[in-house]
């Protein structure tokens, strides 16, 4: 059984995951400048489903922490067992948010274990809790992992067991921003382009290769070297970058998703 506590948490993160849909203009990634198209507007409005899909596998990944009450191997098998059939609901919802689901699912678990804990020490606890290996996980190696092996890149797993360093990247840039007179929505690509100019996406690994993931690092850290998107050269290399991805096809998926965890993080103080 949930509570009301489960609930809000699991609601947070997926107000955290449509807030980073509704972003524009967001490279390479949907927003709502698609929805003319009807294909486009098709697959937007499956991604929100899909969102809203996640809310009772997290509101019962929150209720699992707050009955194990500890970052324990329990937890973890729980927790993992959890992730996998609400990927199979969300599946159903249209599909996507497989690498936001392992970011938030954590975080929320995390913050259910102490909800008076500050952002990093959320993330801290989230590092002990990703520590764990799965026992109850498939025993054939998923894509991200293979592509992590194959180029040493961190991968969600990774992120995870690091404390989710970019995160708390995307809360500082947040925060920046923010101090420096950005809008909410200028702030929170300024956030995004941090994560994407750093981030090994191994979802962009597998798609493009290590050039075509430098390629868009650059990229994003050409428009926050122009001053971000609040500034008139930042906005100017931000469309150039948007438009480039979108023609090239180029996704940032693992940016998004992250994004979307720190989102929830930020808004917690506020709830």
């Amino acid at each position: 059984m949930t509570s009301r506590e489960d609930d809000v948490l699991a609601q947070a993160a997926v107000a955290a995951l449509t807030g980073q849909l509704a972003l524009t203009p967001k490279p390479g990634l949907p927003d709502p400048r698609d929805l003319d198209a009807r294909s486009t507007r098709q697959e937007h409005d499956s991604l929100r489903w899909s969102a809203r899909a996640l809310a009772p596998g997290l509101a019962a990944m929150a209720a699992s922490a707050r009955r194990t009450g500890t970052p324990t191997p329990v937890l973890r098998a729980e927790l993992g067992a959890i992730g996998r059939c609400t990927e199979h609901s969300v599946g159903l919802a249209g599909g996507g948010h497989k690498g936001a689901l392992w970011a938030l699912g954590l975080l929320v678990a995390a913050t259910a274990l102490d909800p008076r804990a500050k952002a990093r020490e959320i993330a801290s606890t989230a590092r002990k809790i990703a520590a764990f290996n799965d026992k109850g996980a498939p025993r054939r190696p998923s894509r991200g992992s293979t592509i992590s092996a194959k180029y040493g890149a961190a991968g969600a797993r990774g992120e995870a067991r690091a404390g989710f360093p970019h995160v708390k990247r995307a809360l500082e840039a947040l925060a920046v921003a923010r101090k420096a007179g950005a809008t909410e929505n200028q702030a929170r690509l300024d956030a995004l382009l941090t994560v994407m100019s750093t981030l090994q996406d191994t979802e962009l690994l597998y798609e493009v290769g290590p050039m075509g993931l430098r390629h868009v690092q650059a990229g994003a850290r050409g428009v926050l070297e122009a001053g971000g998107s609040a500034t008139e050269a930042g906005a100017q290399a931000l469309t150039a970058l948007d438009a480039d991805l979108h023609e090239r096809g180029w996704s940032p998926r693992g940016s998004a998703g992250l994004l979307a965890g720190a989102l929830f993080l930020d808004a917690l103080p506020a709830m």
